[in-house]
């Protein structure tokens, strides 16, 4: 099967494959620049950007850590992230991703659109409110993430009424995805929630509001997988893990390794300070959780709003923020390495343009 461009909005994707977005540091200039340069939509993350280049962007540290949202979140971090993903692909279509639950959602959209981002993709909750950030923008489109056809209504009943206007693209995520899970533990295990059959009712609901595209996500792998997505009728696919699985990848070398090392049982889910169900890899850190001889919580960064300042950390026994900084900053003993179930399936790294082929050409 030949794939068609993917539109959303006024933008052109040749390559109707988008990189999923992961933070903290995963998905930054290097590998989202690369991802467009090649023709599909690279997508920069928006969280933690106060550790971009060794914290500099950062105003305030507090115990070597960004201190508040403002400084997590470093707008000026963003804006030079922006600027070397430029660098690398030039005008091709760039998108920035931006976690509904975070704390300064609104302040990060707009950040994200005065960087130079042609398109912002939000989940980790539902963004009922997600236009009104944009209004000085309406050159970006607005892509939300959804899992199932009743929040697509939802969304698109809300921005109608309020904004009067309708997502241009849709992401809907499976359970099998890296990270925050839009299931419940259960859900993540049965049938009707898995991605194959959560297309086809999807697709028809964004049939009903104009004809939305739907991107596919969770547990895409290679090209047999994104032929069987289309034939459902997605007009895309989302991939993040395996594109962990390249040179251009902003993820530490330690973080790679960990993918490479990893066995299919080792990728399993785990609670999370965001009340959302995460999937990754089975680590050190994890003995340290169920044993409570982690490092000590201090919420030094504000990062998301469910957790409350630390309350929802002491509960699952370890800081997000912290936890994924280390793994970007190669901390094999105290990292949070996210993965998607297939991640045990890379076995060496090579570059986005030899994956891109892959993934069009087949293996």
């Amino acid at each position: 099967m030949s794939f068609k461009p993917l539109q959303i909005g006024k933008y052109t994707i040749p390559v109707p494959i988008v990189q999923g977005g992961m933070g903290v540091g995963i998905s930054w200039d290097q590998l989202a620049g690369a991802v467009s340069r090649e023709g599909g939509l690279g997508v920069i993350s928006s969280v933690g950007t106060g550790y971009y280049e060794n914290k500099i962007h950062a105003d305030r540290l507090v115990a070597e850590r960004p201190l508040e949202a403002d400084n997590f979140y470093s707008k000026k971090g963003l804006k030079a992230i922006f600027d070397n993903a430029r660098k690398i692909c030039g005008d091709a279509p760039l998108a920035c991703n931006v976690l509904y639950a975070i704390n300064d959602y609104g302040r990060v959209v707009t950040d994200a659109c005065e960087a130079g981002a042609n398109i912002i993709i939000t989940g980790a909750g539902l963004p009922t409110n997600m236009p009104e950030f944009t209004v000085d923008y309406p050159d970006v489109a607005l892509v939300p993430i959804v899992s199932s056809p009743k929040a697509l209504s939802i969304i698109c009943k809300r921005w109608q009424k309020r904004y009067n206007r309708l997502p241009d693209a849709v992401i809907l995520e499976g359970p099998k995805s890296g990270g925050h899970q839009g299931f419940t533990y259960e859900q993540c295990a049965m049938d009707e929630f898995q991605l194959e059959n959560l297309v086809r009712p999807v697709v028809e609901e964004a049939a009903l509001w104009g004809g939305i595209p739907v991107i596919a996500a969770g547990g895409v792998w290679d090209k047999s997988d994104i032929d069987e997505m289309m034939a459902l009728g997605a007009s895309g696919v989302q991939m993040g893990t395996r594109f962990i699985g390249t040179q251009e990848c902003d993820a530490s070398e330690t973080f790679k390794q960990v993918l490479l090392d990893a066995k299919e049982e080792d990728i399993t889910l785990m609670k999370s300070p965001v009340g959302y169900p995460a999937r990754g890899v089975r680590t050190n850190l994890h003995a340290l959780i169920d044993t409570r001889t982690g490092p000590a919580i201090k919420c030094i960064s504000n990062c998301v709003a469910p957790c409350h300042r630390g309350v929802e950390a002491k509960v699952v026994g370890f800081c997000i923020a912290d936890r994924l900084s280390d793994a970007y900053a190669g901390n094999l003993e105290l990292g949070l390495f996210f993965s998607g179930t297939n991640g045990y399936r890379i076995n060496t790294i090579i570059s986005v343009k030899e994956l891109m082929k892959k993934l069009t050409q087949g293996e």
